[in-house]
């Protein structure tokens, strides 16, 4: 039996190597630059996995012998993507925003091996508390949120923000860990 395919994520996102380190996998960090799209017209699905391709494919063409994982998140209320707020004030506007309702957390996860290539798009419903400004204010005070799509960080005080959540909290991370590893294992890669 030959040996697999060095694993490579494609994502400088420490939320993501740590989530990926988390299934033991052996695995190393290359990002090579990509120009995201944000296009409120494509479906969040589609939009996702377009710009996790990217990422992807900007790697694998590079390593053709690896297993390259490139992934991309963002949150969508309705079809209008929220990506990283370009300073406190869109990060103000966009959690006044997500204030009090349902929205959707989209990661598409885009592998490239020698063993195929899979786009997993997965979808999570995170239903945001009421946030008063105030409330807004102080979640801004303890979590730096300019990398981070929708102004939020789950992990990161996410139940002064978060009333529930509907699928994969790990998705809403930046990492759909447990898709991730089926289609992993299915290839043979294990914990």
């Amino acid at each position: 039996m030959s040996p697999l395919p060095r694993l490579i994520l494609a994502s400088q996102s420490p939320r993501r190597k740590d989530l990926l380190a988390s299934t033991g996998l052996d695995f190393e960090i290359i990002v090579r630059p990509s120009d995201e799209i944000q296009d409120s017209s494509m479906e969040p699905e589609r939009l996702c996995l377009y710009n996790a391709g990217l990422k992807a494919d900007a790697v694998a063409r590079e390593f053709p012998d690896a297993t390259v994982i490139g992934a991309d998140t963002l949150v969508f209320l309705g079809n209008e993507p929220l990506g990283k707020p370009c300073d406190r004030n869109d990060a103000v506007r966009m959690l006044t925003m997500l204030s009090g309702k349902f929205h959707c957390v989209c990661t598409g996860v885009c592998l490239r091996s020698p063993l195929g290539h899979i786009d997993l798009p997965v979808i999570t419903k995170v239903k945001f508390r009421k946030l008063s400004p105030s409330t807004i204010d102080r979640y801004l005070e303890l979590v730096h949120v300019l990398d981070k799509a929708g102004a939020y960080a789950f992990q990161e005080h996410g139940d002064m923000i978060a009333e529930s959540i509907e699928g994969d909290a790990n998705n809403v991370i930046g990492l759909p860990i447990d898709a991730l590893m089926r289609q992993l294992a299915a290839w043979g890669y294990s914990r």
